[in-house]
């Protein structure tokens, strides 16, 4: 059962618009749920747009579903969405927060999206021996514990829902998916829109994963980078998400022209 409030959403287009013709796919982050990518979801479809906020698998529901599923059980959940919002639309944007950021230029390498927008997304993890030997840690330690979220809206952060542990497998297959898509980065061809928080204390500023992806999609037409103060890690719902939202409507006006 999906935890309450944490479903996927879909808001069909305004049939008296133009964007109509966008379809807009929201990639919710590693343990989260598409609640988190709600804000932003209903603002874009105050503009028009159409908009499917998708669940990925083993998310909002249990962490024992999270950790029976894997990277490509992610990506399937990515291409489900994708199929079905092109089949109302003209053009499909992916929208992705942290692994779902991910997600969406694993996708874009592999499917004919019109542009990425990537939020607080991860290029690489830290480097850390344990993450060669998690099955094996899995077997005496399956959980890992989270601490406190670190926001900025407190009031936003109340109603967020998200799980209390990580499964110690899912990290792997967060790794084995990073991997996957720097391997097809250059793969990458549409225009292409990254934006971080200096204050994200889950995908820090110092580690260079804006400087990374902006190299490494060499192949993009254009690679738009945003930096936020004041915002934590869930950039669509945090103290800046009118902000991002309108970094998103600019970004998505600017692919409506070209098309």
């Amino acid at each position: 059962m999906i935890l309450p409030t944490a479903e996927p959403f879909y808001f069909p287009g305004d049939p008296q618009h133009e964007n109509r013709h966008t379809g807009c796919l929201l990639i919710h982050g590693f343990t989260g749920t598409p609640k988190e990518m709600r804000p932003l979801g209903e603002r874009l479809s105050k503009q028009g747009y159409t908009v499917l906020g998708i669940r990925l698998a083993g998310h909002a529901t249990t962490p024992d579903d999270m950790r029976r599923s894997t990277w490509r059980h992610w990506a399937a959940s990515v291409a489900d969405g994708y199929y079905l919002l092109r089949g109302h639309t003209r053009r499909v944007v992916l929208l992705g927060l942290s692994m779902g950021g991910v997600l969406a230029f694993y996708t874009a390498a592999r499917l004919p999206v019109a542009g990425v927008v990537a939020m607080a997304t991860p290029h690489h993890m830290p480097e850390n021996w344990r993450l060669r030997i998690l099955p094996l840690l899995a077997l005496f330690h399956p959980y890992d514990l989270k601490g406190a979220p670190q926001w900025v809206d407190q009031e936003a952060l109340k109603s967020v829902v998200t799980y209390p542990v990580t499964p110690t497998l899912s990290y792997g297959e967060l790794w084995a998916l990073l991997a996957e898509m720097r391997a097809h980065l250059d793969k990458v061809t549409v225009p292409t829109a990254l934006i971080y928080s200096r204050q994200d204390p889950a995908v820090k500023a110092e580690d260079g994963h804006m400087q990374a992806f902006a190299e490494a999609l060499h192949n993009a037409p254009s690679v738009a980078q945003h930096w936020l103060e004041g915002s934590g890690h869930i950039l669509p719902a945090d103290a800046q998400r009118e902000t991002v939202a309108k970094l998103v409507q600019d970004f998505l006006q600017q692919l409506n022209q070209r098309a």
